[in-house]
């Protein structure tokens, strides 16, 4: 198949066993990502949580300095004057009641979803549908708020939402292949740290075990961690 020759050459010029710099990792992947298409940039960490406990919950959200590359789609829950900032902000799709029915019926054309506080009476009827899609809007990120033009912009932007998994690993988008190498690192940096603010109190022993990262169709690279925080 021609993914497995691609990879089998991507990782020709790649030890598997060694732990690179930032700075010759992103030149690796960079190198790696010979698709058709603007490869994603993926970062992946292993972390030293368990999920399943509440105090060890790793959940945050990051504005990468130099956005993720990728067109979001917006939905905004409002009404009235809100939904019109809404609009005016630049958000995709605005509504109320009449969202909420689109989206029971199975419309899930957004990546982002944003409730003004008066609509989470509505918002939450949807909690099934959005919550297993890490959609579901939520104060502490940002995304239920009266600010809903601050809230569109920042996810246009680049605002990247995490959320650790139940094997305590954590993974988003941090660029495209065509990013200047500086400016992936950059956001890389960015990324990591926001993990490292966001150390639950419940941590014990090492808290970042391992950081990767590869491109949509190429080799995972192994990072050496303390280049990240240099």
């Amino acid at each position: 198949m021609a993914i497995g020759k691609r990879l089998t050459a991507g990782y020709a010029n790649i030890d598997r066993n060694k732990f690179y710099g930032l700075d010759e990792a992103v030149a690796l992947i960079k190198d790696a990502a010979k698709a058709k298409f603007d490869e994603t940039i993926e970062i992946a960490l292993n972390l030293g949580v368990d999920p399943r406990h509440a105090d060890q919950m790793v959940r945050g959200v990051v504005e990468l300095p130099h956005g993720t590359g990728k067109t979001v789609r917006v939905a905004v829950f409002a009404k009235a004057d809100k939904a019109e900032e809404a609009r005016k902000a630049g958000a995709d799709i605005v509504g109320a009641e009449d969202l909420a029915e689109k989206i029971q019926g199975g419309f899930m054309d957004f990546d982002r979803c944003i409730a003004t506080p008066d609509m989470m009476g509505v918002v939450g009827r949807l909690g099934k549908v959005l919550g297993p899609r890490n959609l579901m809007p939520n104060p502490k990120l940002g995304t239920v708020t009266p600010n809903v033009t601050e809230a569109v912009r920042a996810a246009k932007a680049g605002q990247v939402q995490f959320r650790v998994e139940k094997a305590g690993i954590v993974h988003a988008g941090v660029g495209k292949a065509s990013f200047d190498a500086a400016k992936l690192a950059e956001n890389i940096k960015a990324f990591v740290d926001a993990i490292n603010k966001a150390k639950p109190s419940g941590a014990k022993g090492t808290y970042i075990k391992k950081v990767s990262v590869a491109s949509t169709m190429g080799p995972g690279v192994k990072l050496d961690i303390a280049s990240l925080t240099a």
